[in-house]
């Protein structure tokens, strides 16, 4: 059963010390692990296809990521079911944020989760387009890497400027105002496209 540390205000997920270690991530492993991962994926589909080619599938990767956000977000991480078994499936995956949203040690999808999920889209994106899919999987994943940044940066930083003030306020409405609106996070426009922005403020 999960459980709130007091101490860190942190959500104890797993009796396992090793297993509640692979749900935690600090934003320097995620910098140095990115760092090294997303030149080596730009290097594996070099030479696939011609500079303009690869441009327009890294393009389109990028889309495909904001779209694949918007819906994991909407219909997975707040899907409503009875089946106590997935209840805690999807706190697992997302809840426990709720719980606990400012813990800085959450506010990013640890490896243990995005490294497989990584690679399962790759080769996913490599069935369907053959070699010329390693691009379309890099736009893809610089979105992942985009979101996860800027949701970090939501919840631990003040983020100064017109735009990233739009987006923190955009997503702190998702927290405080309304869990059933303001889905998308780095793209936030597909919530005006979808209707599933939050209008204004309720109380």
């Amino acid at each position: 059963m999960p459980s709130l540390d007091p101490s860190s205000q942190r959500i104890r997920l797993f009796k396992s010390e090793k297993l509640e270690r692979l749900t935690l991530i600090s934003p320097r492993v995620f910098a140095g692990a990115w760092a090294v991962l997303l030149p080596s994926i730009a290097w594996t589909g070099w030479g696939t296809v011609s500079p303009l080619a690869g441009l327009g599938l890294f393009l389109a990767g990028l889309v495909v990521w904001t779209l694949f956000e918007y819906a994991m977000h909407r219909y997975l991480f707040h899907w409503e079911t009875d089946v106590p078994m997935l209840k805690g499936f999807v706190f697992l995956m997302h809840g426990n944020h709720h719980e606990a949203p400012n813990d800085p040690l959450r506010s990013i999808m640890p490896l243990s989760a995005s490294v497989p999920i990584a690679a399962a889209v790759w080769g996913l994106f490599v069935l369907l387009l053959g070699t010329p899919g390693t691009w379309l999987f890099l736009g893809f994943i610089v979105g992942y890497v985009m979101y996860d940044v800027v949701h970090y940066a939501a919840h631990q930083w003040p983020m100064q400027g017109r735009l990233s003030q739009a987006i923190k306020r955009h997503h702190m409405r998702h927290h405080y105002v309304d869990e059933g609106g303001n889905y998308s996070i780095s793209a936030i426009f597909w919530d005006r496209v979808f209707g599933s922005r939050i209008q204004s403020l309720k109380r």
